[in-house]
């Protein structure tokens, strides 16, 4: 077995569980879930790859579940649009989760935009800096700080909540010249 090949399989015997989480706050469903981690397992080791370590081929995939995720975001965002020009929106929708007043994560980072999504789930969830986000989502900083406000005001109404990414609690610092 070659070097990349026990690195795959490390990767779906031991780490899985993690990709499947990270996958589950990007996918609207657990089965959604499961097809991005299979997909992203797929572009990453269906040819051969030099990593350097097991870690480096999961962040590999753990970015190519993003990917994944946005480009059938993409896809499926124009796949819908064509299909209401031609047949309209006839689907009901279930308010009951709404109704009983449940308050869930995944249902909540649902409604939000894909990069809206990605930018949240990666900033607070995987906890990257905004540096880190945009190089990964290939966005500038000021996007993802705009992608990331847009979410937060979104989910902070789901909850019922004020908050934004910039009310982080502040100490006061004061600078003095010490003598010598």
């Amino acid at each position: 077995m070659s070097e990349w090949e026990s690195m795959a399989r490390i990767l779906m015997e031991e780490r899985y569980g993690r990709l499947l989480a990270r996958a589950r706050m990007l996918a609207a469903s657990a089965a959604e879930a499961e097809d991005l981690v299979q997909d992203a397992l797929i572009a990453t080791f269906g040819k051969p790859r030099t990593f350097a370590s097991v870690p480096a081929a999961e962040q590999y995939v753990r970015r190519a579940i993003v990917t994944t995720y946005l480009n059938a975001s993409a896809k499926g965002v124009s796949e819908r649009a064509r299909a209401l020009r031609t047949v309209g929106d006839g689907v009901s929708r279930d308010h009951a989760p709404s109704v009983e007043g449940r308050i869930d994560l995944i249902e909540s980072l649902s409604a939000l935009p894909p990069r809206v999504r990605a930018c949240i789930v990666l900033r607070y969830l995987e906890d990257l800096s905004i540096a880190e986000t945009a190089r990964l989502l290939d966005l500038t900083d000021g996007a993802v700080k705009r992608y990331v406000s847009d979410g937060l005001k979104v989910l902070n109404a789901n909850y019922g909540l004020t908050a934004s990414a910039h009310d982080e609690p502040h100490a006061a610092v004061s600078v003095t010249k010490e003598p010598r």
